[in-house]
């Protein structure tokens, strides 16, 4: 007689939503475990929207309420109630007809949704992770993390963790190409020094405000050597572009760049924000920075993310109010004129990087799985089995 079949492994769901600070490590995560054999499921919001490429588009995706509400006032306030109560039970919903084994959430109010609704399963719930990607746990983990069976921290220290709440530190995932560059070593500046100035997902208008101003301000013999890549808004571009042609250097600027990985590698200093993915992205390809943490962050997670850097002497910190072009020019004329300077800080970098952060977030998910009764994950034994849901082809589902 024949072995029977194996019991055919219950998904795992996503939930991601907002910026690429959220879904670049999700997608990581996604892409590690589809290929240990997991069926992979994406939750996210209307904002977001579904995906037409990578990992996800292979799957199942389900558009929630529950955030990006427009407006102000009492009247936002009752439709973003309404609305996460409506993403809520529709997450729960979909819980339930997946049998998802597993709730992976990245953070932002779009995963919350997904959490609750896998909360308020009960008994027969799904494992509950959280990623927190800050030095700070975010406002909608806060809300997730008493309840949570494990938190997948980036940093080595979390502010604002609860007492009782169970971490493990895995590393904040990034693109692979990133991951990759943490085995290439950090070649001073000689001849030429390549200056490489971003300010998150949009760009930031600071940095066009100040940094030209800035270079203006430096040595002629210093100035004479650099060579800028730039983020910059569209509506600063002309200027940002003609600023530096008058200071006779070689510069590309754009609102967005599709190689971030070559950049990186090319790049002697780094002049940007300090968001838990942009972070990531400095240590794992070991790269300094200057950094000036976003000053409306809500509970000023980049100043926390940045001095992490600063402690090891991976990086330097302005804060915004601080961030004048002559505070600037003298930052930059001490660290370029001293190539070792710069050596010892990437160095710094590279020693707090986790190119395997994948890899590590997974076997955490895996982990825990394990340790519940489950007839997929056979090192605990179970009494009886569950439906497993079967893997599908791609497919969006848009609730509302």
């Amino acid at each position: 007689m024949s072995p029977p079949p194996p019991t055919p492994r219950r998904p795992i769901v996503i939930a991601a939503g907002g910026t690429g600070g959220h879904f670049i490590p999700a997608e990581a995560l996604a892409r590690a475990l589809a290929g240990r054999g997991h069926p992979i499921a994406l939750m996210t919001d209307r904002r977001a929207g579904t995906r037409d490429h990578g990992i996800f588009a292979q799957g199942r995706q389900f558009v929630l309420p529950g955030a990006g509400i427009a407006g102000h006032g009492l009247a936002r306030a009752a439709r973003a109630a309404l609305a996460l109560a409506q993403g809520t039970l529709q997450a729960r919903a979909i819980l339930r007809r997946l049998d998802a084994a597993a709730v992976v959430g990245f953070g932002g109010y779009p995963s919350v949704p997904p959490l609750l609704g896998a909360r308020l399963l009960g008994r027969y719930r799904p494992l509950i992770v959280l990623h927190e990607g800050n030095a700070v746990l975010g406002q909608a983990n806060a809300q997730l993390a008493r309840f949570a069976d494990g938190i997948a921290t980036s940093f080595p220290q979390v502010a604002r963790l609860p007492k009782d709440a169970r971490t493990t530190l895995t590393g904040m995932p990034v693109r692979d190409a990133i991951a990759a560059l943490h085995d290439q070593p950090y070649t001073p500046p000689e001849a030429e020094i390549r200056l490489l100035v971003w300010g998150g997902s949009l760009g930031a208008r600071v940095f066009s405000d100040v940094v030209p101003d800035a270079i203006a301000r430096l040595p002629d013999a210093l100035r004479a050597r650099l060579r800028i890549t730039q983020q910059a808004r569209a509506e600063d571009i002309e200027r940002v572009r003609a600023a530096y042609a008058a200071l006779g250097i070689p510069a590309e600027i754009s609102p967005f760049f599709a190689d971030v990985p070559a950049l990186l590698k090319a790049a002697h200093l780094v002049i940007g924000r300090a968001g838990g993915s942009s972070v990531a992205e400095l240590t794992d390809s070991g790269r300094p920075a200057i950094l000036v943490p976003l000053p409306i962050a809500a509970s000023d997670e980049q100043g926390a993310n940045a001095a992490s850097l600063v402690a090891a002497g991976a990086a330097w910190m302005i804060r915004q109010p601080d961030f004048t072009a002559q505070t600037l020019a003298t930052q930059l004329d001490s660290l370029l004129s001293a190539p070792t300077i710069l050596t010892d800080a990437a160095a710094a970098a590279r020693s707090l990087g986790r190119p395997d952060a994948a890899r590590r977030l997974a076997d955490l998910v895996e982990g825990l799985l394990h340790h519940r009764p489950d007839p997929a994950y056979p090192t605990a034994a179970h009494p009886a089995a569950h439906p497993a849901a079967t893997p599908t082809a791609a497919k969006t589902e848009t609730t509302s």
